[in-house]
């Protein structure tokens, strides 16, 4: 299985990482530390080096109760980055998690490769400008908006919920002309769940494999772990990892992560592992 685009293949017949590139201030766990253009080159300097493959680029934290960002101020905060990383950095694949239609398009007109969309391409024009694009997305499922999705989320089923979203999500885009073989799925740990919710997805991903599409996970320092743990987001490494791990022998392929390096070190042995079963 491989993700493309015109000009590039990303094979994902071993996990790869996506290592996070937060231009904001305001992101839970290093919001305001790559606010700065040099900042942000440096970081996504550090994250290649260390090995990941995809780099994501995000200019409007998601975190629960977030507030809104301007098209304008999301702009300024994504395109000199997704630029400055493209010049640099030819191969390498570049992500924009975003949910506007103008950021998916300036970030696609400077070089992104992939849309990584919390709203799976619900928002006004997103659909249109994926499909003229003909690159990958990655669909997410989100119960609420990022303002109140902790409140109080609620499921009969959380599997068969996130399922039948995710597969109508898959309809609409193939309706609109997006390629199938250009959409990978994401259960959205942690947006709009319960800690019990997280985990019972983490424990039953093997269900979404009946797509036959890309899974990317983002477990990466969540409450799902910090809160679980009673420790600071940015002290759940090990966590983060063992959780990767967890999907990766699931068959989860992409791995959105703060913590590249070990990651990447993980990612190695479950696939030492898996060529020798």
């Amino acid at each position: 299985m491989d993700i493309r685009t015109s000009n590039k293949t990303l094979s994902l017949n071993e996990p790869q990482v996506m290592g996070i590139l937060n231009t904001t201030p305001d992101s839970f766990s290093d919001g305001g530390r790559f606010v700065s253009l040099k900042q942000a080159l440096a970081h996504a300097d550090s994250m290649i080096q260390a090995g990941a493959t995809i780099i994501d680029v995000g200019g409007e934290s998601t975190r629960p109760g977030a507030a809104e960002v301007t098209v304008e101020e999301e702009l300024n905060r994504v395109i000199p980055a997704v630029s400055a990383i493209r010049e640099k950095y030819p191969d390498i694949w570049i992500s924009v998690d975003t949910s506007k239609a103008e950021v998916m398009q300036q970030s696609i007109d400077v070089g992104a490769d992939l849309i990584n969309d919390i709203r799976s391409l619900q928002e006004p024009g997103a659909l249109a400008v994926v499909a003229k694009a003909d690159i990958p997305v990655c669909l997410m499922h989100m119960q609420g908006q990022p303002g109140t999705m902790q409140e109080r989320p609620e499921y009969r089923d959380v599997i068969q919920e996130v399922y039948t979203f995710l597969k109508d999500r898959i309809a609409v885009c193939e309706e609109a002309g997006i390629r199938r073989e250009n959409i990978i799925l994401d259960p959205g740990f942690g947006f709009g769940k319960t800690l019990t919710h997280n985990y019972h997805l983490l424990a039953n991903l093997n269900t979404f494999h009946q797509f036959g599409l890309p899974l990317l996970i983002g477990l990466s320092r969540k409450s799902m772990l910090h809160q679980f743990l009673g420790k600071h987001p940015a002290d759940c490494m090990v966590a983060s990892v063992v959780c990767a791990a967890v999907a990766a022998t699931q068959g989860a392929q992409i791995f959105r992560v703060h913590d590249v390096d070990e990651t990447v070190e993980a990612m190695k042995i479950i696939s030492m592992i898996q060529t020798n079963q």
